[in-house]
């Protein structure tokens, strides 16, 4: 058995489709998002301008965030030192777990390392839990959720992206007696929409089916206190499982649920990916709990995102770049097809100073290949309307189709 030959075959795959993932070699300037430093192929640091970062609103940058992980730091040291059951809860943890859930109106909450280990354990672990769980998954959620789902062995059944009838005819062919699951996204991040959230709360309450949202693209970023869409839809009391991330608007690292004490509690007694991992560093959760404070009582940093959101979409659609229909704060340019995406991608960096990745399979479907930018409120319009001159000059230069 030639292993070596078997490994390089399966690269050679991704690099003839175009889609060989290339990461790169950046540091980001502090104080001063969305500028960084670039160190591929140049004779030393290059000044770049990031778009492609889902730190939306620039938290990680933010001085009390900065300020508390300082001070976490030299106040208890660099790691949590073990699982949360084994040495590795703190102060820290039951602080921030206490904000998340009164950021969304549950009795409680519970951290996991990432976002996708939180959906990952939380399905596997509910769906093992209900007895003959059927599961019931939009077409376009995360592989997060995907991943739990299987591993949960449970039953599955997948209804066309925030189709509600055809939810309903699935969630009609069921036994009334199965338990049932509702797993879908509030904002799904590559196509930039929105999910009917009342509307599927009211085929659960007709279907007596459990609701699981995964808000991890709206957290921080909508509601009145940044409690995602189910906060701005007034729909959180209906969601019997919101799960997020803090890696994303809140600017650090990590992943969460809030629910029912009773939920929380089985997650937090049966989730493998819960229990037998070493809990978050205290300097990490301080830096969450400053960041999350923060946001509930300020709407500076989305009022800022939404406004750059805005004019990038509107500088695009001018150009007559083919923008995406998208009704949040992603703004999806669409290229349709893998190596035109890196190529693009490639001459932004090289002789723009601009950063954004391509975006190609399994993350979207293959013919529906694009770049996805994500401007915050630290992207003056100066710096829009010059990357979409930019832009404008490649799609020309590569004969790409302009509208009219």
């Amino acid at each position: 058995m030639n292993y070596d030959h078997i490994f390089d075959q399966a690269i050679e795959r991704l690099h003839s489709e175009g889609r060989y993932r290339v990461f790169i070699d950046i540091l980001r300037n502090k104080g001063q998002y969305p500028n960084a430093r670039c160190f591929a192929g140049h004779n030393g640091p290059k000044d770049i301008t990031v778009w492609c970062s889902n730190d939306y609103l620039a938290m990680g940058q933010h001085p009390k965030v900065i300020a508390a992980m300082e001070e976490a730091l030299h106040d208890v040291g660099a790691g949590s030192g073990g699982t949360r059951n084994i040495g590795g809860n703190t102060h820290y943890h039951i602080q921030l777990e206490q904000e998340l859930a009164d950021l969304h109106g549950k009795d409680s909450a519970l951290l996991f390392t990432s976002g996708y280990v939180s959906n990952d354990a939380t399905l596997s672990t509910l769906a093992k839990v209900l007895p003959g769980c059927v599961i019931f998954s939009d077409e376009l959620n995360h592989a997060s959720m995907i991943a739990g789902i299987r591993n949960s062995g449970a039953e599955k059944r997948v209804f066309r992206h925030n189709d509600v009838e055809h939810l309903e005819e699935l969630l009609a062919a069921e036994d009334p007696s199965v338990p049932k699951l509702i797993a879908f996204e509030s904002v799904y991040s590559m196509e930039g929409d929105v999910a009917p959230i009342h509307a599927i709360c009211d085929l659960a309450e007709k279907y007596n089916a459990l609701t699981y949202i995964d808000e991890v693209h709206a957290v921080g970023m909508y509601g009145p206190r940044g409690g995602g869409i189910t906060d701005r839809d007034e729909a959180a009391h209906r969601i019997d499982i919101i799960e997020g991330t803090l890696g994303k608007a809140f600017g650090v690292m990590g992943g969460y649920i809030a629910a029912d004490a009773r939920i929380v509690d089985v997650i937090r007694s049966y989730a493998p990916g819960f229990i037998f991992t070493t809990s978050l560093s205290p300097v990490l959760v301080a830096g969450v709990l400053a960041s999350v404070r923060h946001l509930k009582s300020s709407s500076v940093e989305r009022e800022g995102q939404q406004a750059a959101a805005a004019f990038l979409k509107a500088q695009f659609r001018d150009a007559g770049l083919p923008v995406m229909d998208s009704t949040t704060h992603i703004v999806p340019l669409m290229v349709g097809d893998p190596v035109k995406a890196k190529k693009i991608s490639d001459i932004l960096l090289a002789e723009y100073g601009v950063y954004v990745q391509p975006i190609n399979f399994p993350t979207v479907p293959r013919g529906t290949e694009r770049l996805r930018f994500t401007p915050g409120p630290a992207h003056t319009q100066n710096m829009m309307q010059a990357l979409t001159k930019a832009l404008v000059e490649i799609w020309q230069r590569m004969d790409l189709r302009l509208a009219a």
